[in-house]
């Protein structure tokens, strides 16, 4: 079958044959349609991720929308011909989704929303995952709540904003200000960061008090932003970034509490790898519902222009990125 391949740090995806895979008990062979395009997929092509254990050469790609070809053996929650998506390889040695097919084991993967294309289902699993983990999971956001997401424009944050929005919070999220009408559009209150210190917008927004719920999706000095606006006694911050060393004193002096998300532990461990499948699966009832759906990006991309997907990436560019196979 035919794959991409990047065969050093930075290399160029060098079309290959490779065998293709066969699935084994538990796994499901599905033919690719469309591949996602995440930032973590290009810092794991150029070496830059290391908690990602991706050896090169190999076949890179997280996400993907494809159909069922064939299922291995005990799998009895698809069949050939369903539509399905998911975050199914591209770490821990892994095949990734760049390729004519991939075997995913089952527990990965759920029926493709049945509103959205390949192209905007494969622009979730990652971005949806690590955003149900963090509000859902960790937060257990609900009504009546104030959440501020760090970045509400952005991969995680605009599903992490829609996540709180149908959980019935009040949403707040920092964006710059050519991107206030996104998170508008998607129910949440704009915060233009560039022109209001964490004091001001806290004072601004909860009277000084702090919101229930803070996610932070970017890292560095926001994380440390977060640990000063969370609600004192019962305010939770949670990151997916969570990278350097930060002062937990301010945390402390709250009296609040923190939470990790790190989205690629089932991959990289077999662990809980269940649970994506459950959340990829109560996600496409939520945008099936119309309470979810992807902010993607309309430049579309084929097998020869992954280099320029990838590129596209890498400079910032707004909305998700795929590549239809």
């Amino acid at each position: 079958m035919r794959a991409y391949v990047v065969e050093h740090p930075d290399g160029a995806f060098m079309e290959s044959e490779i065998s293709r895979p066969a699935p084994a008990a538990g796994q499901v062979l599905v033919r690719v349609h469309v591949s996602g395009v995440n930032p973590l997929d290009t810092k794991i092509r150029a070496g830059k991720a290391a908690h990602a254990k991706q050896p090169l050469p190999a076949v890179l790609g997280l996400d993907m929308a494809g159909v069922v070809e064939e299922v291995g053996l005990d799998v009895t929650t698809f069949r050939p011909g369903d539509e399905v998506y998911g975050m199914v390889g591209g770490v821990g040695g892994l095949q990734g989704t760049l390729a004519e097919f991939v075997v995913a084991n089952a527990a990965l993967l759920a029926l493709k929303p049945k509103s959205l294309s390949m192209r905007e289902a494969a622009a979730l699993p990652l971005i949806t995952i690590t955003a149900w983990e963090g509000i859902v999971d960790r937060a257990k956001v609900h009504e009546g709540q104030k959440v501020l997401v760090h970045a509400g424009a952005g991969g995680v944050g605009h599903i992490a904003v829609q996540l709180a929005k149908a959980s019935g919070a009040k949403v707040f999220a920092t964006v710059s200000a050519d991107k206030r009408n996104i998170v508008e559009g998607f129910g949440a209150t704009p915060i233009d960061y560039r022109v209001l210190s964490t004091e001001e917008y806290v004072e601004l927004h909860t009277g000084g008090e702090g919101f229930d719920v803070v996610y932070d999706t970017v890292g560095g000095a926001t994380i440390d932003a977060s640990f000063v606006s969370v609600k004192r006694y019962t305010g939770h911050a949670v990151s997916c970034l969570g990278w350097s060393t930060h002062s937990l004193a301010p945390l402390s002096f709250r009296g609040a509490t923190y939470s990790g998300v790190f989205t690629l532990m089932p991959l990289l461990t077999g662990w809980g790898q269940a649970h994506h499948g459950e959340i990829l699966g109560e996600a496409a009832a939520l945008v099936d519902a119309g309470k979810l759906k992807p902010l993607l990006n309309q430049q579309r991309f084929g097998v020869s222009e992954i280099d320029a997907a990838y590129a596209l990436v890498e400079s910032g560019a707004l909305g998700k990125v795929v590549v239809e196979i």
